[in-house]
């Protein structure tokens, strides 16, 4: 059996391979002990066929209940017959909601996932430490668009600068919005890709990559380029990797801030 990420928000967490059969596997877990309601999101569960959501096939869910140091195994076509459609507000959005009483009966204690969660912990640690960095994205953004009323300043999105690129990128995801030419966005974005970019810069970048990609279908020559822009991006932030762990490029910017950059 082989087992390899996916990686990629639209791709399941894992895929096992067994002989010539592959199994997407997705994980999830909970942290309150008070929850009425377990969720899971529409396109991890079902697919439309003939206007009807159809379970998907071949795909399992690992469920981890942290708190309970508990565990449950299932389909989506479990969550399809156990579960009913609604809103979810911390979502802002539909999924599949399994009530509590049903969900729990499922759940087996093991005291060996006392070691998981903790890793998860620090996982999550490193996960909130990089979205930080979005926080403070749309806090800078507020200020600069509150500043064009309050302060006549000028917004300046100009063509042809990464910044300005960045900026649209973050604006359009965030009221979730796609461009026409996504692909030719994809490709533009990876045209400011170089030896001179610095930690900040990457994180720019890596940002409107994952904002695209999961937006576009590409060609064979198209994910080739991208995988190459994307190896030279590593190569970089390996480079700026300090011994005691931290990362810097460029002596303007805190390590602390450059450790954020390049996690992201």
């Amino acid at each position: 059996m082989v087992l390899r990420k996916g990686g990629i928000s639209r791709e399941p967490d894992f895929i096992a391979e067994i002989d010539d059969d592959k199994i997407e596997l997705e994980f999830q877990y909970a942290d309150k002990v008070d929850l009425d309601f377990y969720d899971f999101k529409v396109s991890k569960v079902a697919r439309k066929k003939g206007g009807k959501r159809e379970p998907i096939e071949n795909k399992s869910f690992i469920y981890i209940h942290k708190a309970l140091l508990k565990y449950a195994i299932f389909s989506p076509n479990w969550i399809l017959k156990n579960g009913e459609y609604g809103m979810v507000p911390a979502w802002r959005s539909f999924a599949f909601r399994v009530p509590k009483e049903k969900f729990e009966e499922l759940l087996i204690y093991d005291n060996t996932l006392n070691r998981i969660v903790k890793i998860i912990n620090i996982k999550n640690y490193f996960l909130n430490f990089q979205h930080e960095l979005i926080d403070m994205t749309k806090e800078k953004l507020s200020h600069l668009l509150q500043g064009v009323i309050d302060e006549n300043k000028i917004l300046k999105i100009i063509p042809k600068d990464l910044d300005s690129f960045f900026k649209v990128c973050f604006i359009l995801d965030n009221i979730n919005k796609i461009p026409q030419n996504a692909n030719l966005w994809l490709i533009y974005i990876l045209s400011y890709v170089n030896k001179d970019n610095n930690l900040n810069d990457i994180s720019k970048i890596v940002y409107c990559i994952d904002y695209l990609y999961s937006k576009v279908e590409m060609e064979s020559n198209e994910i080739s380029q991208l995988s190459a822009k994307l190896k030279e991006l590593i190569e970089k932030i390996n480079i700026c990797q300090k011994d005691d762990g931290s990362y810097s490029s460029s002596p303007k910017v805190s390590p602390f801030d450059e450790t954020r950059f390049a996690l992201f």
